[in-house]
């Protein structure tokens, strides 16, 4: 079982981290750790009322940590660039992006783009602000992009005729459908990165299965009472915590060893220490990611000029 924890990461003072989704669960705590490791952590946040709570308990856990709190909402394209140029105007550069906020398994809804909600948050809102991030990241040495995926990619299928679900909706077929595109947008960034000679590490994580507000939240916003205490049984009975579920992303951040392409996830799938992990061949499919990157930056807008 591999033994790597939050004692095992470098000293990051000179770092400066974003991390997406950051105001709970594997988010929250992924930008505690780097804190507490020294790194400036802008905590990207939707709700920023509940940003400012999870800034509050960061800087009082480590009251000598470089926290800020940024409003950001990967479901409005407009509040994506909005970020991407506050942060350019306010940071010298970028070391360690963390592209971690989501949904999962929600009723059918659209962004303020009129994208479907998991595809449009969960994939396309990373997609754009990594986009717009790039000249931030590439103006630092070796910088990392972790992008957080799910075990529940195996059941994904990119499907380009019907991307925005406006045919059928299957709550959990778009997941894992998001969930993929991760995948796909991960490798995909890393062979475009290493084909334009840059030092750009690209990879990805997922946390197993860890107890956060993601399991409940799709029945509450169903009007499912039943079945979101149903699903709090479920994560006391096989979740693992959501600071355990975050060390798979946190070693993919900060490991030395640590390759773009790979993906890292608990040693028992479930639970247990960062370590590589399998993912489906669908997952590194070359011509469904690169027909995925183009079509990604037709629906955003973003261009990598430098890819």
């Amino acid at each position: 079982m591999s033994r790597w924890t939050t004692a095992d990461l470098p000293d990051l003072h000179a770092k400066t981290a974003v991390v997406t989704g950051a105001n709970s669960g594997l988010g929250y705590q992924t930008a505690l750790a780097l804190a507490g490791a020294g790194a400036t952590v802008v905590l990207a946040c939707r709700n920023q009322a509940k940003g400012e709570e999870a800034l509050s308990r960061v800087r009082e856990t480590h009251p000598a940590s470089r926290a800020e709190l940024a409003s950001l909402d990967l479901a409005d394209l407009s509040s994506v660039r909005a970020f991407a140029s506050a942060f350019a105007e306010t940071h010298d550069g970028l070391d360690i992006l963390v592209n971690n906020a989501g949904v999962m398994a929600i009723p059918h809804r659209r962004t303020a783009d009129g994208f479907e909600m998991q595809f449009g948050t969960n994939h396309l809102g990373h997609f754009a602000l990594t986009g717009l991030l790039l000249p931030s990241l590439l103006a630092r040495p070796a910088p990392r992009v972790v992008t957080v995926s799910s075990i529940m990619h195996v059941i994904g299928r990119i499907n380009f005729r019907d991307l925005q679900h406006e045919r059928m909706y299957s709550k959990w077929m778009a997941y894992g459908e998001a969930k993929l595109a991760n995948l796909l947008f991960a490798f995909e960034l890393d062979r475009r990165a290493r084909a334009a000679g840059l030092d750009l590490t690209s990879a990805a994580a997922h946390p197993g299965y860890a107890s956060t507000n993601l399991q409940t939240a799709g029945p509450l916003m169903a009007g499912n009472a039943a079945r979101a205490r149903g699903m709090e049984v479920l994560n006391r009975v096989i979740g693992q915590s959501d600071a355990a579920g975050a060390l798979p992303t946190l070693f993919a951040a900060t490991a030395d060893g640590v390759r773009g392409g790979q993906f890292f996830g608990p040693d028992l799938v479930l639970r247990g220490g960062p370590a590589r992990s399998p993912s489906m061949p669908w997952a590194h499919s070359r011509r469904v990611a690169s027909r995925l990157w183009d079509v990604s930056q037709e629906l955003t807008g973003v261009t990598y000029d430098k890819l």
